[in-house]
């Protein structure tokens, strides 16, 4: 059965998007078999893994809106192991039509567990919001991934999204953990990204990746290729960071022999 993770954080570019196409990515090249859940309108994870939005006919609205089964919709990916449920524009009109449903924060979950046996990890990418769909995805994870960017606004909006955790703990599901503060968009080379690096282990300590993902422009450029990083540059540092922090991933959940994946490297 799945461990499923959602990445939020209710900021924009903050490498949400970016770290749930890499980390699924390089989760199926090691072997692990993965499903993507882009739960976001913009549907970036949805071209950022290589398929055309004009033809994207069924999406994750029909499986919560219209109880479409997911695993009818499902699209394989170019990485073999790795899969997707698309997202569409159409999910914009999902949370009105969904607001006066009785399960309404649970509806991602019944979609989730139709297809979880299936795979090992089952990530779902939020939108930037804290709304009814985010919500969903907090009410489905087992955990949350939650990427900071090593600049100045970095803490801002945190304790909001926190207390919205601490909300879904107490009411919705008592399981949820966070996974891990990841720090993106790390440039070695400003005082003030190291700063941010400080700050937010200092405030969070074992709770932040050892993992931080490095500023890189391959990892910028893959997108408009339609494809993770790691087939669009396997040598890059951007994909280098994703191997490891997948292998960190693994590691802490107990999923790998380290001796055989190489050690995690920082």
């Amino acid at each position: 059965m799945a461990k499923v993770i959602a990445l939020a954080n209710q900021k924009g570019g903050v490498g949400k998007t970016t770290t749930a196409i890499n980390l699924s990515a390089s989760l199926a090249v090691l072997d692990k078999k993965v499903l993507l859940i882009d739960a976001d309108p913009q549907a970036n994870a949805t071209s950022g893994t290589g398929f055309d939005l004009r033809n994207i006919k069924t999406s994750i609205y029909e499986c919560l809106v219209d109880e479409v089964n997911p695993k009818d919709i499902i699209l394989n990916s170019e990485i073999k192991g790795l899969d997707l449920i698309p997202s569409h524009i159409d999910l914009v009109g999902a949370e009105i039509e969904m607001l006066n449903l009785p399960n309404r924060e649970r509806m991602l979950k019944g979609v989730i567990d139709k297809v979880k046996d299936d795979y090992d990890f089952v990530f779902i990418d939020c939108s930037p919001s804290l709304g009814l769909i985010t919500v969903n995805a907090l009410t489905a994870a087992d955990s949350v991934i939650i990427p900071v960017q090593c600049e100045y606004f970095a803490l801002e909006g945190l304790g909001k999204l926190l207390n919205t955790v601490k909300i879904i703990q107490t009411r919705l599901n008592t399981e949820l953990k966070i996974e891990g503060f990841l720090l993106t968009m790390y440039d070695a080379r400003l005082r003030l990204s190291n700063q941010v690096v400080e700050e937010v282990r200092k405030h969070f300590q074992q709770m932040v990746f050892e993992t931080i993902i490095q500023r890189n422009i391959k990892l910028s450029e893959a997108p408009s290729y339609g494809k993770p990083v790691i087939l669009y540059d396997a040598a890059s540092t951007g994909s280098a960071n994703y191997i490891n922090l997948a292998r960190e991933l693994l590691q802490k959940n107990n999923m790998t022999n380290m001796d055989n994946e190489g050690k995690v490297q920082e």
